[in-house]
């Protein structure tokens, strides 16, 4: 079973490699199972459209919902965080088996048990490796789900891709 994982400082960096990790490896023909985000700044500068495109050419899921201006709560849509978990997790299963699970994030819902959560269990059991982001403050509850098996990859396509080859022997 393998788990890596991958930290970023910036706001979105671990979107954007993850992305760029994703499209890289489908140019070589690996087969992908997972969900990469997209987050698209709105007008106001703080707060940004969050979507998910289900790998491998899966569609393309807004897992945001606007709360309106003054609202200080999770912007998450469960539901369609759900819909692109459904999704995922029926490509775990297409023969032949994914590659490589790429998780996004490993965040709020996946600390509480839900989200993708599951899907990183399922592919772990079915010997599919699995690559995640998380985020400082998930970064606990990961590496407890994880119990000890989660190997932390520097945050660049480069490691990823070494991590992957190793993993793969």
């Amino acid at each position: 079973m393998h788990l890596a994982y991958v930290m970023t400082p910036d706001r979105g960096a671990t979107d954007r490699l993850l992305s760029e990790l994703a499209d890289h490896l489908q140019a070589q023909g690996t087969k992908l199972a997972g969900i990469v985000q997209t987050n698209t700044e709105c007008h106001d500068d703080a707060l940004c459209d969050m979507d998910v495109r289900v790998l491998p050419a899966g569609e393309t899921i807004r897992i945001s919902q606007s709360l309106g201006p003054e609202s200080r709560g999770c912007r998450l849509d469960p539901a369609a965080l759900e819909q692109a978990v459904a999704q995922v997790t029926a490509s775990l299963h297409a023969t032949p088996l994914p590659e490589l699970l790429i998780v996004n994030k490993f965040g709020k819902h996946e600390a509480d048990g839900r989200g993708m959560r599951p899907v990183i269990g399922e592919a772990m059991a079915l010997g599919i490796p699995v690559v995640s982001g998380v985020n400082k403050m998930n970064v606990e509850a990961f590496q407890e789900f994880a119990g000890g098996l989660a190997v932390a990859v520097q945050p660049n396509v480069e490691a990823l891709l070494e991590w992957l080859a190793d993993v793969q022997q």
